[in-house]
């Protein structure tokens, strides 16, 4: 009945500095100061013009012997326990390397940062990141991203520029940031394409949610399977169609209907891998990519009523990261 999984290995949807697991990285909006405590970095620090005149003239690219060094305290950073020593880290990164795309993104993270200057940072790590990647890097990694580490950064990058024009409502270029990464990397390792899935469906584009349903219709993961459900109930009601495609979201993951009815209590480490089929990758559904936020009354409801009878089949169980 149900396919195996299109994408092989996937990458919970965030991110994290070296691929093994998912940094937490906040996707609530951050409140705005009254003032920036970010300004005295930004007039200290390179701007876009600056970094790319550097460039030209050392010629950085990932066997730079600086970038290593800042990247491996980039590395330092994300491991800090306590906010001041990690964007200290940070700081010292830059200066060995201002190429050091990690550094740019830990400083964007800091609470008290207003959005012009979150943006500013986040501009520079993605330009910091491409540049690192030295002459034609975009052009000669496309296709393989993320299987090379020196992408990773510029992807992190990318991926949280994108969800900060999201949240600021430029919801045309989010998408093209998405969709150009997911091109980059098409085996998406980030978990781009449920990203990129809700987004559309927010935006009511369905011609574009079926053309993203279409090209990853041999994938069986709860994700893509649930997505897959509620567009046929937002477009048709409780249909026939609309029905078969809950019970096959059910089987691909059974706990998900309970969790969103608030009748199961979600479990849910943030450890970098699932256990397919499991309540663990139910909660990560729920906390990422939750039907309930979707927007589409009754489906929450429905998906109880259409489920409530159905039993699970045999399967073996697996880890996915």
């Amino acid at each position: 009945m149900i396919s195996t999984l299109a994408k092989g290995s996937i990458s919970i949807g965030r991110l994290h500095k070296n691929g093994r697991a998912p940094m937490p990285v906040s996707k609530c909006p951050r409140k705005k100061p009254t003032r920036s405590a970010s300004s005295p970095d930004l007039a200290a620090l390179l701007d876009l013009a600056a970094l790319e005149a550097m460039w030209r003239e050392l010629g950085v690219g990932p066997e730079d012997d600086a970038l290593g060094e800042a990247q491996g305290l980039a590395y330092e950073a994300w491991e800090a326990v306590d906010g001041r020593s990690r964007y200290a880290l940070a700081r010292k990164a830059l200066k060995i390397s201002p190429f050091c795309a990690d550094a740019w993104l830990i400083l964007s993270e800091r609470p008290s940062m207003s959005a012009r200057d979150r943006r500013t940072f986040l501009e520079r790590a993605v330009k910091a990141g491409e540049l690192a990647l030295g002459a034609g890097g975009l052009t000669e990694y496309a296709g393989h991203f993320w299987g090379f580490l020196e992408t990773r950064p510029y992807m992190r990058a990318r991926h949280s520029l994108a969800e900060d024009l999201w949240q600021a409502s430029d919801r045309e270029a989010a998408i093209g940031h998405l969709r150009e990464m997911l091109a980059l990397n098409p085996g998406d390792n980030q978990g781009l394409r449920y990203v990129l899935l809700g987004w559309l469906m927010a935006m009511e584009d369905y011609a574009a949610v079926e053309a993203h349903l279409q090209e990853h219709s041999d994938e069986a993961s709860a994700f893509m399977c649930y997505a897959q459900a509620l567009y046929a109930f937002r477009r048709n009601g409780d249909v026939g169609a609309a029905r078969a495609a809950a019970q096959e979201a059910w089987h691909c993951n059974s706990h998900i209907p309970k969790l969103l009815a608030g009748t199961k209590r979600a479990r849910f480490e943030d450890t970098g891998y699932y256990t397919w089929r499991g309540e663990d990758e139910a909660s990560y559904y729920l906390e990422e990519y939750g039907f309930a936020r979707k927007g589409t009354p009754g489906a929450i409801e429905w998906l109880v009523e259409v489920t409530k009878n159905l039993t699970p089949e045999p399967r073996g169980r697996g880890l996915v990261h």
